[in-house]
């Protein structure tokens, strides 16, 4: 910073009384030499001090301008408090040079270098000149830290009058320290609730032998207990298998670099049925009141519980950060859930005016044949119902060419378009194999009814609906299919299935298990053989899978170029234009599973003006939490993602580095 023209007010005075002492005294000296010099040197003496008179007048006159634009309306008394502020006060101007500064400024800051700062805030009021010309407000705010004090900095700025293209600045800084810290001890003071709940609480006392049952809580609590302590945290038990966890925001961040260390305590703890157990954590701090926050909690619970369980979720400033996740869901024993949603579906559909059943974009089997199947049981309940989907382009030709040739799905099948001119405040709008909001097919038609339901399989995820009134996410499900064929078998209301809505939810089990191979569980099967009763042709819902020879090469492209990472991770990029890549990428993913030593696959594709990944593991990877971190989602073993304004190998890049990400978690 210019110190060239430094011209401090308070220091003004001082320096010409001294100049005036010495002009006085070789005044005399000439006099005393010279004494027919006396009458000029009273004269000439007489001259300076009328000067001085009117330059320091003028002086001050000037810089009392200056203020009274910085000040606006500030009367003569303000200005004199201002001048003589007990608050470090600077005028400078955006040139860099320094008109005048206060007594306090100097010794407050007189061993600290506070050049640097007072060009920063020139810099911001640049800043502000060039964002905001026209704006009548021209005072300026900042929050700054000089050492080890905190400082809020006011001012305001004005066109300077000697320089036309320069402005003048005011800053004035407030010590803010003691505020702050009283402002971060009363943050850190504040609570917040957690609640944790042991999974399928009811199952595993089913199993475990009634002679450890005791043991085996009593171990699970002592756990629990200590590792609360460690926060000097309360923990509260409100049920069997729930307790609510109360502790100081100042522990959070400790929490966060433990990475909830209990949920794998708990699950190293050994039962002769070897049963693994597990605990589902959610803790929030969103809300003005402990009420507030425990409701919070209960909903990032239900967030937990909807993606397997067995991970922690910290709901904080309205954003989710996930903890924990890498088991495989525990398929549930009991239906008892199943028969309670179907009978309240029912309901549902019978008190309202229609009902429009819709899936994700870029439908698929899955979503397709659960829309066929929840289309019988409206009709079987004499309801008007369509199936809200878009199927231009959809790959599944073969399944689209059968569904195209029987009449009554002609009128049925409509686009976004017409169901938004076609919809109600009194419609139901179930929606199936999805419950992201901006994976929907038609985001608006969420807008129009406060009756939505949903039908979906895939970890819950953060951007969920959140205005449904009925919700059957089940996490442990191979697919859509399986829990709508669940739903169809436990209506009260008998539904007879047509031969190609049958094929149609058992090609949606197949896609989602590669063939019955992965998320396999026993009442897949079981979904499955219900199906087979309804008249299932397996060889026709085998030949709708089938690949063409050319996919089949480009497919094997895919693979010859794969690169491999982190050991045992293939990565493969699809860079041709095909209206087809989304299929392609997932089956090179599949066939990539296919290669020894393979534990993990993604295949990168270009969709337009997107670029999709598809993930597939056999379980020992996690790809729904890597793909997650791209804005994606799924299950454990197969996932997907879809990234806008990137380049696939920009997408590449950006996938390894949450793939090494993912790893640095495990071992941490």
């Amino acid at each position: 910073m210019s110190n060239k023209n430094i011209k401090m007010l308070d220091s003004l005075v001082s320096r010409t009384k001294i100049y005036l002492v010495i002009i006085f005294i070789l005044l005399l000296i000439i006099c005393f030499l010279n004494r027919n010099l006396i009458i000029p040197s009273v004269i000439i003496y007489t001259l300076v001090l009328g000067y001085t008179y009117f330059a320091n007048n003028k002086r001050k006159s000037e810089i009392s301008e200056q203020l009274q634009d910085l000040t606006m309306t500030v009367d003569s008394t303000a200005k004199s408090s201002l001048i003589n502020s007990p608050f470090p006060l600077i005028i400078v101007e955006t040139d860099g040079n320094v008109v005048w500064r206060s007594s306090k400024f100097i010794s407050e800051f007189a061993n600290i270098d506070i050049n640097n700062y007072i060009n920063d805030l020139i810099l911001d009021v640049k800043q502000e000149i060039q964002t905001n010309k026209n704006k009548k407000d021209r005072s300026i705010l900042k929050q700054i830290k000089i050492g080890k004090y905190d400082y809020k900095v006011l001012g305001q700025y004005t066109k300077s009058k000697k320089n036309i293209k320069e402005y003048m600045m005011v800053f004035y800084f407030i010590d803010e320290t003691e505020n702050v810290k009283l402002q971060e001890e009363y943050n850190n003071s504040k609570t917040c609730v957690g609640i944790i709940r042991v999974d399928n609480y009811e199952e595993i006392m089913q199993i475990i032998d009634s002679d450890d049952k005791t043991q085996i809580m009593a171990e699970i609590e002592k756990n629990i207990y200590e590792w609360a302590n460690k926060t000097n945290g309360i923990i509260v038990k409100s049920d069997r298998d729930t307790y609510v966890y109360i502790f100081e925001q100042r522990y959070l961040e400790d929490i966060k670099e433990d990475k909830f260390s209990i949920l794998d305590t708990i699950k190293e703890l050994n039962t002769k049925e070897k049963v693994q157990l597990t605990l589902s954590i959610a803790v929030s701090n969103d809300g003005q009141s402990d009420k507030e926050k425990y409701k919070s909690a209960l909903a990032t619970m239900d967030i937990v519980l909807g993606r397997g369980g067995d991970q922690a979720a910290i709901r904080e400033n309205s954003k989710y950060q996930f903890f924990g996740g890498r088991v495989e869901e525990i398929e549930k024993r009991t239906k008892v859930k199943a028969r309670t949603v179907a009978h309240a579906l029912e309901e549902l559909i019978g008190e309202a005016s229609q009902v429009m059943i819709m899936g994700h974009t870029n439908p698929d089997i899955d979503s397709l044949g659960s829309s066929l199947g929840l289309y019988r049981l409206v009709k079987s309940l004499d309801k008007d119902v369509y199936i809200v989907a878009n199927t231009e382009g959809v790959t599944l030709e073969n399944f689209i060419e059968s569904l195209e040739k029987e009449e009554e799905y002609k009128k049925v099948l409509i686009d976004a378009t017409t169901a938004l001119n076609k919809i109600d405040s009194d419609t139901l709008l179930i929606v199936v194999d999805t419950h992201k909001i901006n994976y929907v097919e038609e985001p608006q038609l969420l807008d129009k009814t406060n009756k939505i339901a949903i039908i979906d399989h895939h970890r819950r995820s953060a951007d969920y609906i959140e205005q449904s009134i009925l919700t059957f996410q089940e996490v442990y499900a191979s697919s859509a299919a399986e829990l709508v064929t669940e739903l169809l078998q436990y209506a009260e209301t008998k539904v007879e299935l047509k031969t190609l809505e049958a094929e149609g939810l058992y090609a949606g089990i197949m896609m989602d298990t590669k063939n019955f191979t992965f998320k396999t569980g026993v009442r897949t099967f079981e979904a499955a053989a219900y199906l087979r009763k309804c008249g299932v042709d397996i060889i026709k819902v085998k030949k709708w899978f089938q690949s063409g020879l050319e996919d089949y090469n480009k497919i094997s492209e895919i693979v010859k170029t794969a690169e491999i990472t982190n050991g045992t991770i293939g990565i493969s990029i699809y860079d041709k234009e095909d209206k087809d890549s989304s299929l392609i990428c997932a089956k090179a993913a599949d066939e990539l599973l296919t290669i020894g030593d393979i534990t993990a696959s993604f295949v990168i594709g270009k969709t337009g003006d997107k670029v999709c990944i598809s993930g597939r593991s056999i379980g020992d990877i996690n790809v729904q939490i890597i793909l997650e971190k791209l804005g994606g989602g799924g299950h454990i073993t197969v996932a997907g993602a879809q990234v806008e304004n990137m380049t696939p190998e920009e997408v590449k890049q950006e996938l390894m580095l949450r793939i090494n990400e993912y790893f640095e978690e495990i071992t941490n």
